[in-house]
Parts: structure tokens; C-alpha cells; sequence
């Protein structure tokens, strides 16, 4: 029997949650009126993820598929596998550390069954993370609203839901290189939030390293905004009027008698600054057609190696 509502899982060294999580999930089904499928999406977690959660397969009280990557492509990938693979009329995606209260993805639920919306974002109040990671989340999106989405939360977004139309325009936006989250802006419709305090983490620690941060940023600026081009432009004018600056100085340098080595210094200053400003010119023009390169590549953005589920739970 298909199900109202859909709960998408990215699992990537979730291990030791997993029992955690599979009662979580079970309150929550309770609170929805038995009306919840679940989507367990194992992004070629390293760990015993996959294992533990086929063995518990059966036992669940609630429909539930359990999908494989053939490697690890992304948690972004793993929700685009998710969401193509659940059937309710609204969907959420969770994360599988369990930061955000179970109440969230209710209210969401909630939300979205009244019609008045077509995505609900989780935006966060707080977060009982450790200081520095604070800092660096707030100078992160902060930066993020300045250059990418202005529209983007304070505390950025973690968690959505959306309902089976939104699901299926996110879902015919096939690209690679890209930012999951942008694309929830980029594409529009009736959109709220709510808000939420997230937990300190209990389970594992976080892959959610520097160098994704900083990939990410990079995906959402190219993909996103024409800010390197119009930096590169900015850095072409203002090179002209150095150079014109330094065109008039060297003249009247000349012209006072103060160079006797016509145009050695002009040259060193010139050849230097417009060789450097040719190389970023370069590389930027070369990161742009690189992923236009990935783009008509049309690989998949995710491979399923197994796809099980509890048939008599549907």
C-alpha cells in the first residue's frame, strides 16, 4: 500500500546510530498514523552500516528500502537516489546522526500536508556544537548568503521536505558539480521554514570535513553565480587604470630625469601584474569548462549496487 509520507536517509558511517535511529523512526511512524515509507540510502559507507540495517530489515514495523551505492558518491547523490526511490506524496530527507529532534521532520510533515507549501526548510535557532565549529559555520554561510543565495538562512539548511511536485523538478535537474540545497532556491515555489535547535552530536564523528566545506562553496559559486567573472572583469578595469597610473608616473619619472633606464620598471610591473591576472583569467576560465566538460559526460550521479526491501510492510 503506497504511503503518504516518504523519509529519506543518507547513511554514511552511521553505524553505531542505526539502533538509535530505527527507534526514532519508529515514534515517528506512530505519530504519522502508520502513513510513513522509509528510504535507507547506504552511500558505500566503509563501516557496518549496511549490514546492520539488512539484518533489521524485516523486523521493522514500517515499509522500508534499503539501497546501496556501488561507492561513495556524495551525500547529495545519496538524496537524489533517495528521493527518486520513494513513493509518498511528501517526502523528507534526515539525517542519520540524529541532530535534529524527531519533532522537525513531523511539524514538516505536517506542514506539507495542509497544501499551503511545497518545500519546508529546517533552519537552525542554535546548535550545541563545539566553538570553533560555530565560528566557522557562521563566517560559512554568512559568506554563502553574500555570494551564492542571498535568500539563504542565517544558519544555512540541513534538512528539507518538499511535496511530489517539488520532488520531481528537483529530480529532472540533472547535474553534476552542483549544490543540492541552492537548487531547493534556485527553484522557487511556496517555501517556508521552521526552526529548530540542533543537538550536540552522540554517534561517530562528522565526514563532513574542511575539504567537502570548502568543494562545496566552490560547486555552489560555479554553479550558481557569475561573481568569478565579474571579480575577473572588476580585476581586468582596475589593472587598466594601474597600468594608465603607472603609464603617467613612469612619463613624468622620465620627464624629471628620475629613471635612467627607460621603461625597465614600467615593464617589470606591467609583465608582472598582467601575467599574474592571465593565469587566474586562465584557471577560472578552465574550472567553468571543466564542468561544462562533466556536464555533457551525462554519467550518473549515483550507481545502486543493491536495492532490498520488506515487501510485506507495502
Amino acid at each position: 500500500m503506497k504511503k503518504k509520507f516518504s523519509l529519506v536517509i543518507p547513511v554514511y558511517k552511521n553505524q553505531e546510530s542505526i539502533p538509535a535511529l530505527l527507534k526514532v523512526i519508529e515514534h515517528m511512524s506512530t505519530e504519522l498514523d502508520r502513513d510513513l515509507e522509509v528510504v535507507f540510502v547506504v552511500d558505500g559507507s566503509p563501516d557496518n552500516s549496511f549490514n546492520i540495517l539488512s539484518a533489521q530489515l524485516e523486523s521493522l514495523q514500517f515499509p522500508a528500502k534499503l539501497i546501496s551505492h556501488s561507492r561513495n558518491f556524495g551525500s547529495f547523490a545519496a538524496v537524489r537516489t533517495g528521493l527518486a526511490h520513494c513513493t509518498g506524496e511528501y517526502s523528507c530527507v534526515m539525517a542519520a546522526d540524529l541532530q535534529e529532534p524527531v519533532s522537525l521532520f513531523i511539524s514538516m510533515f505536517r506542514e506539507l500536508s495542509q497544501g499551503e507549501c511545497d518545500v519546508v526548510v529546517g533552519t537552525r535557532d542554535s546548535r550545541s556544537d563545539p566553538f570553533l565549529s560555530k565560528v566557522f559555520s557562521s563566517v560559512y554561510w554568512k559568506l554563502y548568503r553574500k555570494f551564492v543565495v542571498p535568500d539563504m538562512p542565517k544558519s544555512g539548511v540541513d534538512v528539507f521536505g518538499c511535496n511530489s511536485v517539488f520532488r520531481k523538478q528537483i529530480l529532472s535537474l540533472n547535474e553534476s558539480r552542483t549544490s543540492l540545497v541552492a537548487l531547493i532556491y534556485w527553484l522557487g515555489f511556496n517555501r517556508i521554514e521552521i526552526s529548530y535547535t540542533r543537538s550536540r552530536r552522540e554517534f561517530g564523528v562528522s565526514s563532513w570535513t574542511m575539504k567537502k566545506k570548502v568543494e562545496y562553496m566552490l560547486d555552489s559559486v560555479f554553479s550558481f553565480t557569475d561573481l568569478p567573472i565579474k571579480v575577473l572583469l572588476r580585476l581586468g578595469v582596475l589593472g587598466i587604470l594601474v597600468s594608465l597610473c603607472l603609464g603617467v608616473l613612469v612619463l613624468l619619472s622620465r620627464f624629471f630625469g628620475l629613471i635612467t633606464e627607460p621603461g625597465y620598471s614600467a615593464t617589470v610591473v606591467l609583465v608582472m601584474f598582467f601575467g599574474a591576472l592571465n593565469l587566474f583569467g586562465l584557471g577560472l576560465a578552465g574550472e567553468y569548462a571543466w564542468r561544462a566538460y562533466e556536464n555533457t559526460k551525462q554519467r550518473p550521479q549515483s550507481i545502486i549496487r543493491i536495492m532490498v526491501s520488506n515487501d510485506n510492510k507495502y
